[in-house]
């Protein structure tokens, strides 16, 4: 790949992009997320050309719940608008050769979900019209999260016999295969990928050749960066697919490939990660993984994302690269005793329990927490992901002295004026989904709230959530903290879990651009947005219990001491 060489990754949904985006970034290449399709945003032809020489443009095309076939033409769309002229020709008109796609086209990474959610089979599809070759490898090692033989794994266990696809409409696919719904597939097997380069890259060549998309078994980061060095040796004839795993290894590669094109290098990290935290960044600069042995197991739930035993590949020291969360954030460093996230948990009461409804319909609390004696902007936690695990974070975060919101199911589902959230007078505000309006109170109480998946289907009944409302409940929540926002005076950081969460707040809040500034832990992307204010994105399933603690305390480091609870 030289210098000159553009990349053009696509994911399906925000927190992926903003992976990607986190991933590619480094010393030698630049990174911006677009939010293709949002209110506002500007026209695809003028927004995908790059803005500096080697530069990573990541999109957001929104397209796992959307029908199959809008997700794929979004796919075609985005391909064409790649393109200097905008129509997939080069501007020759003439079909796609060898020496035009060698000139003109950009390397493509279409980045998916590690558990092979959303629209798989038709992306792919559209990606490998024309005849090019299309490697998928969906391993993510970091996570837990392997291929063998052809089927995804998660802490040791097949992804069909796990839970990790409780919130969706259909059962999980048996392998990866099954997943692609009959488009022809070649297996690379783990013993191929582990070979020399040119035996992986004849299978690659062979596969490609027969119309097949290659799929790739993976256990370990080192797996991951010999099928990327053998994809891309051939140029951008060959599509790569993958998770967080595949971009990573896109970003060492980039990283080792050529010079640094004038990005500035990434400053020493200040990150709070305690000792032993998930995906703690124990170095900017990019390591090369172990070669050998899989990521250790997790637990067995899909929410495990922790790092792998030390030594072990995948292990977040050395695989999560490119900038971490740094003094660019205007603030001091934590205090390395373990700190609380919250600058004054006195002033920022919990105000745990159901918002109460107001007349309007709306829901808020039965007081509203005194002022925070910090002067730096509040941040505002929106929880909008049915993961267990979830409920633990928001827990400890709650334990530090956040405020919690919890709003009842039957405001967001309603037509009508938003759910109003209190004043953001809290240092930190978490909102996540409440079973019902229920009554006020400040008794703890984190049941989980099944979440349904987002795809369309038909209306639920009033008040329910039911098939099909989970998109409703979303929309619901993004217009709340809209709401939320316009009415506080000043800037407001956002914590975002969940694809679909970010997506549709920050679809609400009119952002349709993010620059990465490092991450957190893994997959935890902190971005920020053109006029200033940090967002950090998180993928519903990622994260240990003190996820949420470790990414607020990024946001607003101090030194105040976590409080104790009898």
């Amino acid at each position: 790949m030289t210098p000159s060489r553009r990349l053009l990754a696509i994911a399906d949904d925000l927190s992926g992009a903003a992976e990607v985006a986190a991933a590619v970034r480094s010393r030698t290449t630049r990174s911006r997320v677009l939010l293709l399709g949002a209110p506002g945003a500007a026209g695809t032809a003028t927004t995908l050309r790059p803005r500096h020489v080697g530069e990573a443009t990541v999109l957001d095309l929104d397209s796992r719940y959307r029908p199959a076939a809008e997700a794929a033409e979004a796919v075609r769309e985005a391909l064409r608008m790649s393109w200097p002229d905008g129509d997939g020709r080069g501007g020759s008109g003439a079909p796609d050769t060898p020496d035009t796609l060698d000139t003109f086209a950009p390397f493509v990474l279409k980045k998916i979900d590690s558990q092979l959610r959303g629209n798989v089979a038709a992306e792919i599809a559209a990606l490998a019209e024309g005849g090019a070759g299309v490697v998928l490898a969906p391993a993510l090692p970091i996570a837990g999260r392997v291929v063998r033989s052809g089927v995804v794994h998660i802490g040791g266990v097949p992804l069909h016999e796990g839970d990790a696809w409780r919130a969706e409409a259909v059962p999980p696919p048996t392998s990866v295969a099954q997943a692609l719904g009959g488009l022809p597939t070649a297996l690379i097997p783990l013993t191929t990928v582990r070979s020399s380069r040119p035996t992986l890259l004849t299978a690659l060549r062979a596969a490609a050749t027969a119309g097949r998309v290659a799929i790739c078994d993976a256990e370990t980061d080192a797996d991951l960066d010999a099928i990327v060095g053998a994809s891309l040796a051939d140029g951008p004839g060959m599509r790569l697919v993958g998770s967080g795993g595949l971009a990573l290894a896109v970003g060492r590669h980039l990283a080792t490939a050529f010079p640094a094109t004038g990005v500035p290098a990434a400053p020493a990290a200040t990150g709070p990660v305690a000792p032993g935290a998930t995906g703690s960044l124990a170095t900017a600069a990019p390591a090369a993984p172990a070669a050998t042995g899989p990521a250790a197991k997790d637990t067995g739930s899909p929410a495990a994302a922790g790092p792998a035993t030390p030594g072990a590949a995948g292990s977040a020291a050395t695989a999560v690269r490119g900038p971490t969360v740094t003094d660019a954030l205007g603030r001091g460093a934590p205090d390395a005793t373990g700190a609380s996230a919250l600058a004054t948990p006195a002033a920022a009461a919990s105000t745990d329990g159901p918002a109460a409804p107001s007349a309007s319909t709306a829901a808020e609390p039965d007081a509203a927490p005194p002022p925070s004696a910090n002067t730096g902007r509040p941040v505002l936690v929106v929880v909008g992901t049915a993961e267990p695990a979830a409920v633990e974070q928001v827990r400890r975060l709650v334990e530090d002295g956040a405020s919690h919101q919890r709003l009842p199911l039957a405001g967001l589902l309603a037509d009508g004026p938003p759910v109003r959230l209190p004043a953001l007078t809290a240092a930190v505000t978490v909102v996540s989904l409440g079973a019902s309006p229920g009554s006020p109170g400040r008794t703890p109480s984190y049941e989980a709230v099944p979440l349904p998946s987002p795809r369309p289907a038909a209306p639920p009944s009033a008040g329910e959530a039911g098939p099909g409302s989970g998109r409703r409940l979303v929309l619901g929540l993004a217009r709340a903290v809209r709401a939320a926002v316009a009415a506080h005076h000043g800037a407001v950081d956002l914590v975002l879990t969940g694809g679909e969460t970010a997506r549709r707040v920050l679809d609400a809040l009119a952002v349709t651009e993010l620059d990465p500034v490092g991450q957190v832990h893994h997959g935890a992307v902190h971005l920020r947005t053109p006029d200033g204010r940090s967002v950090v994105t998180r993928p519903g399933s990622f994260g240990d219990p003190d996820s949420l603690r470790h990414i607020v305390q990024a946001l607003r480091p101090h030194s105040t001491k976590r409080k104790v609870t009898s």
